[in-house]
């Protein structure tokens, strides 16, 4: 059994997580640090090397052989690079550089969060045991990644499978990703809260305006919020079978704040994709909801640093 670890670093516009990690998946040592986004790109960084002096730290360090970095996008692994949406003082940052730094020269992979959320459905969760699968986070935004012929398909920057900004309306609202009628626009929790306030739809006592309240108010059977899910599960069904058509998936994995919905979600993305997925080849699709939960990122960056090492690589 190979007794070589991996770090892993997941981060985004909330929290910068890290993570020591077995070939197997097991996380062995945490350490986590608030990302303060809206600081300059230094002080995000110095945050960054916080949680990593404290993995490096750990009396298991040494037997640390690589680090994998799932982060917030776009990123351009090809480069190196990440410029977040929602950290604006990182554009074009020199991140795998100065993480290598960091950690005494150990190699880095670089790939974006929706890419690493994939990777560790295929190797622990959903899509295990699929050659063929699109894993989604709809949340805040929608995001995503694929696995093509067995093989995490990251793509040459890090960012394929971007399910978010492919166009579903052509005439839809602006987009900030400079396109129209994006999934993300019509899908995101944010968006489904604002199409559903737009309508009528109104917060209880204590004014709880997010999607999980819509969601809320969907089961217990107002019909502004159910056709606010409708909706989102409509965009949702339009661009999983896009992605179908075009590559072949056989199931689709849905994740974050939104996909907890559950029934409210699932049911309806369900009717519709039978209106979109219509080819011979797409039609037994399968919708399944996410099974990692909130390590998804840290064990999806491990697969990536291991991904390197033949006798261990999991994708």
């Amino acid at each position: 059994m190979h007794t070589d670890l991996v770090a892993a670093l997941d981060i985004g516009g909330t929290k910068i997580a890290g993570a020591l990690v077995d070939g197997l998946g097991r996380i062995l040592v945490r350490a986590q640090r608030a990302t303060p986004a809206q600081e300059d790109g230094e002080t995000v960084m110095g945050a960054v090397e916080e949680v990593l002096r404290e993995l490096t730290g750990s009396p298991l360090w040494p037997r640390v052989t690589a680090i994998g970095i799932g982060s917030a996008g776009p990123v351009d692994a090809s480069a190196g690079t990440v410029s977040p949406v929602n950290v604006p003082g990182w554009r074009a940052y020199p991140l795998v550089r100065r993480v290598r730094e960091a950690a005494g020269g150990l190699p880095v992979a670089l790939i974006g969060d929706g890419v690493a959320i994939t990777a560790a459905e295929h190797w622990q969760g959903a899509a295990r045991g699929h050659d063929n699968a699109l894993c989604m986070v709809v949340s805040t935004g929608v995001g995503g990644g694929l696995v093509l012929g067995g093989r995490l398909h990251p793509g040459p920057t890090g960012n394929a499978g971007h399910i978010g900004h492919i166009s579903v309306d052509l005439d839809g609202d602006a987009c900030p990703c400079g396109s129209r009628g994006c999934v993300e626009g019509i899908a995101s929790g944010p968006n489904i809260a604002r199409r559903a306030l737009a309508d009528g739809w109104r917060p209880g006592p204590g004014g709880d305006a997010s999607a999980a309240a819509v969601a809320d108010a969907a089961r217990a059977g107002d019909p502004v919020a159910l056709a606010s899910f409708e909706r989102a599960a409509q965009a949702l069904a339009a661009g999983i079978a896009a992605t179908a058509t075009l590559v072949e998936i056989d199931i689709a994995v849905i994740g974050g704040g939104v996909g907890k919905a559950g029934e409210v979600l699932f049911t309806p993305l369900r009717k519709a994709l039978g209106d979109y997925a219509t080819l011979s080849f797409v039609r037994h699709l399968t919708i399944a909801p996410a099974q990692m939960g909130t390590d998804a990122g840290l064990v999806g960056a491990a697969a990536a640093a291991l991904a390197g090492r033949p006798d261990t690589a999991p994708v």
